[in-house]
């Protein structure tokens, strides 16, 4: 990993701003600042998030700290802080006796996060059905595009996953509504780590894309009661397929 330092800059009006944005945890870590530069132990932290994500370390999998001092070539001071920042983000646990670890999914957590986008997501869609933003509206369809061309590669539905992250985020975004925005980039990762688990089956790739053409369609129209109606029936269908995957994966 470079020792310098790395910039992220978001142009969300680009016609290519839903494979850039939210492209890196990097980026989500620190998605406070307009242009970004990164200390040592958020680029560790970027990169430890990374791999949590993806699924390469494992849930409640040991984090060494010392190991990972020699990987990067640094103290554990470096480690330590981005530990901290993975922890503040609900990715990492950590113990002052037994070290840190990754967090563990778990029912309890995975209702509180869904209960809250259900809320959130659902005023974002209703608010950006009524503004009928153009911006908003080719950035979408070009998502939902990319959707349909992800249902069956890869098979495990990851790729599915991060694109539908990067439309619920962009639609939060959009809102015009910097605290609501703020709420759900918060709750981003965690997010995404659940979203993972249902979009391994490829019905539920599909019955999410069929939510996703028809809220594409009532933000056309206008129709900002549909489109709030159809995010929560979608997101309620996320949550339900989501609990039945975790459950499965730990019995």
């Amino acid at each position: 990993m470079p020792a310098g330092k790395q910039d992220f800059i978001l142009k969300p009006t680009d016609q290519d701003a839903l494979d850039n944005f939210e492209s890196s945890v990097g980026f989500r870590l620190f998605a406070e600042r307009k242009q970004l530069t990164l200390s040592l132990p958020e680029q560790i932290a970027a990169q430890l998030g990374d791999q949590i994500i993806s699924g390469s370390m494992a849930n409640g999998a040991h984090i060494p700290e010392q190991e990972l001092a020699e990987r990067y070539e640094v103290s554990r001071g470096p480690v330590r802080e981005a530990l901290r920042i993975l922890e503040r983000e609900g990715l990492v646990v950590v113990n002052p006796r037994r070290g840190a670890s990754v967090s563990e999914l778990n029912a309890d957590e995975l209702a509180e996060i869904f209960e809250v986008r259900s809320s959130l997501l659902s005023l974002a869609a209703r608010k950006n059905a009524a503004a009928q933003n153009p911006e908003l509206l080719k950035l979408l369809e070009h998502g939902i595009k990319k959707l349909a061309s992800c249902i069956d590669t890869p098979a495990d539905g990851s790729l599915y996953a991060e694109t539908t992250y990067r439309l619920s985020l962009l639609s939060a975004r959009y809102a015009n509504n910097t605290r609501l925005s703020q709420i759900v980039t918060s709750l981003s990762l965690q997010t995404l780590r659940y979203s993972k688990l249902q979009f391994r089956s490829r019905e539920r790739r599909v019955r999410s894309i069929e939510h996703w053409q028809r809220s594409l369609q009532a933000c056309r129209a206008g129709d900002a009661e549909l489109a709030a109606q159809i995010c929560q029936q979608r997101i309620q269908e996320s949550w339900d397929a989501t609990l039945a995957a975790l459950q499965a994966e730990t019995h």
